[in-house]
């Protein structure tokens, strides 16, 4: 067995012992039912996430990041994401660098300059009106879906601000968690431990320049601070689903080699129903895992040689997104299927991955809106603001 461990960062530099990533891995697959019954990923597996590179991976290596291309990330959540979703999901936001890169040099730096693995998690919607004084801002409100919030240290919620120009997009407010209160309210059949509850203020001052705008112009110089931050964040999302996928069709060639049915029914492997569909969905899964990351692929090299992407180029990094999660969705579906009887008992691994994989296609970044985003994107129509 090939062992890997965590690159660059704090553990290159010293500070901690290399972590052995199959080693973590194992440890994930082997909890998960435990991280379910808390709802969220407990706070030692997180640490391990950060060991391992997730929160650091888009942090510029003079904080001690190591600067890994958007491929390589995906790659690494693409792992996670085969042992379990909801794990691959909270450590999907360490892309949330990338976007941060829109507050002031200043507060960038003394956010990855005190701790390259900083971990935080954003709540967008719905943005709530906040006061001005000066450059104070203050607000109070309910955010929902705040993923990770609760092994996070920054968190961040969507404000709007009556006079100020953001261009159609949402601004966003950071502020330490421990002035938000948490209201564990996830309760859900899909990505069950992600933590995502609602996050509540009651008139909070937060400075102007700890805002954003989530979806302008980074502030940071380098190829991946040029990387359209909409288009990434949606990959890092929907890149969970094609790991789920790929777990559930392992499962499935496991199950069909094993016991026969208690009906006297042939192997699930001698089936001609399940030899079709195996193949059918390694194919569809091969084919939206090849576009996916073709298109990150072909985006990277083009801002690597300090050029700007096209239009067609920016809504294929979108459009490659919601074909991945929708692929697995789809193939976690069917393999649930073609598993028969077996796939019905409760926190059965296939009734699993096709729940997390369904729940990572309905997400606001990915969902069916998002084709017809695309769509009219390709056709030169108007669209929304931050597509693509």
């Amino acid at each position: 067995m090939t062992t890997d461990t965590a690159p660059g960062g704090p553990a290159a530099a010293g500070t901690e012992p290399a972590i052995d990533m199959d080693a973590v891995l194992a440890e994930i697959r082997r909890r998960r039912l435990e991280f379910e019954v808390l709802r969220h990923v407990p706070q030692d597996v997180v640490r391990k996430l950060q060991q391992i590179g997730c929160y650091r991976a888009f942090v510029p290596r003079e904080f001690g990041g190591d600067e890994l291309s958007p491929a390589d990330f995906c790659r690494l959540l693409e792992r996670i994401a085969v042992a379990d979703a909801s794990t691959a999901w909270v450590a999907s936001f360490g892309v949330s660098s990338v976007y941060l890169a829109g507050l002031p040099p200043e507060r960038f730096a003394e956010i990855y300059g005190n701790d390259p693995d900083t971990v935080f998690a954003g709540a967008l919607f719905p943005p709530q009106p906040a006061r001005t004084n000066g450059d104070v801002l203050t607000v109070s409100g309910r955010w929902n879906y705040c993923s990770g919030v609760t092994g996070a240290s920054l968190v961040g919620v969507g404000v709007k601000v009556e006079g100020w120009d953001d261009g159609g997009l949402p601004r966003m407010a950071v502020l330490p968690r421990g002035r938000v209160t948490v209201d564990e309210n996830w309760d859900t059949i899909g990505l069950v431990a992600t933590g995502s509850h609602d996050v509540v203020l009651e008139d909070a001052e937060i400075p102007r320049d700890w805002t954003f705008v989530r979806g302008g112009k980074s502030r940071r110089e380098g190829a991946i601070f040029r990387y359209p931050s909409m288009a990434i964040a949606a990959q890092v999302l929907a890149v969970v689903g094609l790991g789920t996928a790929r777990e559930a069709l392992d499962v499935l060639a496991e199950m069909a080699g094993g016991d026969g049915s208690i009906t006297g029914a042939p192997l699930l492997a001698k089936r001609a129903y399940v030899q079709a569909e195996l193949a059918r969905s390694e194919a569809a899964l091969a084919g939206a895992r090849g576009f996916f990351y073709d298109t990150i692929e072909d985006a990277w090299q083009t801002l690597l040689a300090g050029d700007e992407l096209s239009q067609q180029q920016r809504i294929r990094l979108r459009l490659g997104a919601t074909s991945a999660a929708h692929a697995g969705a789809e193939v976690a579906r069917a393999a649930y299927v073609a598993g028969g009887t077996r796939s019905i008992v409760r926190h059965h691994p296939l009734g699993r991955a096709m729940n997390d994989a369904a729940a990572v296609a309905q997400h606001a970044f990915l969902g069916l809106g998002t084709w017809e985003s695309a769509g009219g994107a390709l056709l030169n129509q108007p669209g929304v603001p931050g597509y693509p």
